[in-house]
């Protein structure tokens, strides 16, 4: 199932899009065009929620909030609710 979005747009905006569209330029439609913007802004979003949680880690290693694995998912998700629940004292 798909749905249908209308966009009006400026004269810049058009006239960049047009030059973006066509024998000339990389898409052969204006909907080609704005689905590949959807899809690239998706992965950036996607890009950036990873580096986050990258850095999150890094300043809890920095911070000394770090332990040993039990190797047990649930056992370890216990263990790090109850070292937030202290303050990792």
């Amino acid at each position: 199932m798909s749905d249908r979005i209308n966009a009006r747009l400026s004269q810049p905006l058009a006239e960049f899009v047009a030059r973006m569209v066509g024998e000339a330029g990389l898409y052969e439609t204006p909907s080609e065009y704005i689905r590949d913007l959807i899809r690239r802004d998706m992965e950036r979003r996607d890009r950036h929620l990873a580096e986050d949680a990258i850095l999150t880690g890094y300043r809890d290693l920095a911070a000394g909030r770090v332990f040993v694995s039990s190797g047990n998912f649930k056992d370890d998700m216990a263990s790090l609710d109850g070292k937030e629940a202290d303050g990792w004292q």
